[in-house]
């Protein structure tokens, strides 16, 4: 048995080898070595070896030419790499880290080796995101000084680190490796051990819900991409995402999530299985969702499957005018959009003032505008006087398009569609701005349901680019092709997509979100580590607790009720934390507590 950590004093991991020089393998090499440390770079594959020199040669040439490395420090860092294809070279390491392909089988092996060849206090840390820690270390000789240690891909680029404890891991090696981690410029999250830790756990469940809508030719390829890079600021769509992690590696990810926690959502989609086994894995063949240029290659090629541009089939109806109807802050933004745009609009609430009221947010927007510089004082004003308040329905007698944006409750929606349908004229568009109703329930509230589509604008409605076009099965094609030709006239990007619970976006967004919640409920990890796990590895603009309580946990417990009466799905069922935090009050921002507490002003 080693001697007990607490006893043995930890050298500050002056020299580390890195076992497996894969892409990963090599980043983490170079992050080593930029910042001091002597590495020993270890893989069976001569090539590999070589290749991982090779590229630590071009990443410093490109620091030098940036003038973030002298040629001095450039050679000082290329020295401080030494490769080698024999394991027997890590014995003088003070840290291991293993970066093998993602094998129980190959990993073991090296884990068993390793106990023969480094020093007693040397740590081991693998760098698996999918395997268990626990089950690597009750291997070796040592498994108070195994741990997990990933990095996210590229590792030079990316600030996460998750640092896995298992329950034999000796708090000593969790300090010394989480110190090297911020010695390196990272933020370590600390997190226990189970397949995909905190990022990959929510991340791959979210991919694997997106592989499966477009399986389901839900939506294509391009709109569930485009939907949630505009929808959620993401920098990448989510089948864009799988076809750069390798399908091979999310299904072997997913297939280990799914045998912990038999939970159907990490269960792989069928088609997943398809590609990896066909080979199509992705940007690395040079081909997986979509097709590319070459194998390695990220830059993106036509197919059989990628629309056609300017390909309406149908051509729309023409719109002159438009009628918002509504008087909170999605009636007014979307009404300040299409004025911008030239349309005539009449805003109508349920009374004279409400629509005033409405008339001036929409002024002091514009103002905001006008002060920024996006928009001349004149062009304001002009915006403006297209806006005509009004206190009756009965303004919409004219209107090409009739757009609602009221609470979102289907009795009222159902309600105002009727009134639409009494005062609006024949061949008029009736919109919906719903974001989680059945559109087709408003259509039949009226006597003209070829006529009603959903229009999902998100808010708010003025910034963000994404549209929704929703249609039922008894939307007219010249319908939705005159919705497609609204929203290119101002200026934002329409996704098609049918009336089921969620559309693109919603469907997506708020499994993961609720597993999330899930993930503080059962003391896995902490609101602050998740949300940073989120930023850092996943690249979101904000965490899930952040958004939580920017949207509202009411909204949220209302859109995840929806999505799991919809699709039945046990997984989906909203997350009790989740429902005891709405019992209680607090609601998020708006409230002053959500999952954190906010000074009220």
């Amino acid at each position: 048995m080693a001697t007990p950590l607490s006893d043995t004093p930890l050298s500050p991991l002056k020299t580390v080898a890195v076992v497996g020089l894969g892409t990963m393998g090599t980043g983490i090499a170079e992050i080593l070595t930029r910042a001091g440390r002597e590495v020993i770079g270890i893989d069976v594959s001569e090539a590999a070896a070589a290749q991982a020199v090779t590229a630590l040669e071009a990443a410093t040439a490109r620091a030098v030419r940036r003038e973030r490395l002298t040629e001095r420090e450039r050679d000082e860092v290329l020295a401080r790499l030494r490769t080698s294809t024999d394991l027997r070279d890590a014995a003088d390491a003070d840290l291991v880290i293993e970066v093998a392909p993602e094998s129980y089988e190959i990993k073991q092996q090296i884990f068993r080796a390793l106990d023969g060849i480094v020093r007693p206090e040397t740590i081991l840390a693998t760098g698996t995101n999918a395997l268990s820690v626990t089950r690597l270390a009750a291997d070796s000789a040592r498994p108070e000084r195994v741990l997990g240690l990933h990095f996210f891909n590229p590792a030079p680029a990316m600030k996460l680190v998750e640092v896995v404890s298992s329950v034999l891991t000796a708090p000593g090696a969790v300090t010394a490796v989480t110190e090297l981690a911020l010695e390196l410029g990272k933020e370590p999250v600390a997190v226990g051990d189970r397949p995909g830790f905190v990022a990959d756990g929510l991340l791959f469940s979210y991919l694997n819900q997106a592989a499966a809508m477009y399986e389901a030719k839900y939506a294509s390829r391009e709109d569930i991409d485009a939907a949630m890079k505009l929808g959620c600021g993401l920098p990448m769509g989510p089948l864009e995402l799988l076809d750069l992690v390798g399908i091979d590696t999310a299904r072997t990810v997913l297939e280990a999530m799914y045998a912990a926690s038999h939970d159907r959502l990490h269960a792989p989609a069928p088609l997943l299985k398809q590609l990896s086994e066909a080979g199509l894995t992705g940007r690395k063949s040079g081909r997986g969702f979509y097709t590319y240029d070459a194998p390695g290659s990220a830059t993106v090629v036509r197919d059989a499957l990628t629309p056609l541009e300017g390909a309406a089939l149908t051509p729309g109806r023409t719109v002159r005018s438009v009628g918002v109807a509504g008087s909170g802050t999605m009636a007014s933004g979307i009404a300040e959009v299409f004025a911008k745009a030239g349309y005539e609009v009449v805003l109508a609430a349920r009374s004279e003032e409400k629509a005033q009221a409405a008339k001036a947010r929409i002024g002091k927007s514009l103002s905001r505008s006008v002060d920024k510089g996006r928009l001349s004082a004149e062009a304001a004003a002009q915006t403006l006087e297209r806006i005509t308040p009004s206190g009756s329905y009965d303004a919409f007698a004219d209107v090409d398009l009739a757009l609602e944006a009221v609470a979102e409750d289907l009795e009222i929606k159902q309600q105002l569609f009727a009134v639409f349908d009494k005062v609006c004229k024949p061949g008029a568009i009736l919109a919906t701005t719903t974001s989680s109703l059945p559109v087709v329930a408003c259509a039949r509230a009226t006597s003209r349901p070829q006529d009603v589509i959903g229009m999902h604008f998100f808010n708010p409605a003025p910034a963000m680019k994404l549209v929704e076009v929703v249609r039922t099965v008894l939307t007219a094609d010249d319908v939705h092709a005159t919705a497609r030709e609204v929203c290119a006239k101002i200026k934002k990007h329409p996704v098609d997509c049918g009336d089921r619970a969620g559309f693109i976006v919603n469907a997506l967004l708020f499994p993961y979100l609720n597993n999330a919640v899930k993930m503080v409920q059962e003391h896995y990890a902490s609101l602050d580590d998740i949300d940073a796990a989120m930023k850092l590895g996943g690249g979101y603009p904000m965490g899930p607790f952040e958004l939580l309580d920017v949207v509202g946990l009411d909204v949220s417990l209302a859109i995840e009720k929806v999505l799991h009466r919809e699709f039945r799905d046990p997984g989906l069922a909203p997350a009790p934390l989740l429902e005891h935090l709405v019992a209680a009050g607090c609601l998020g921002r708006k409230t002053g507590r959500g999952f954190r507490e906010y000074a009220r002003h």
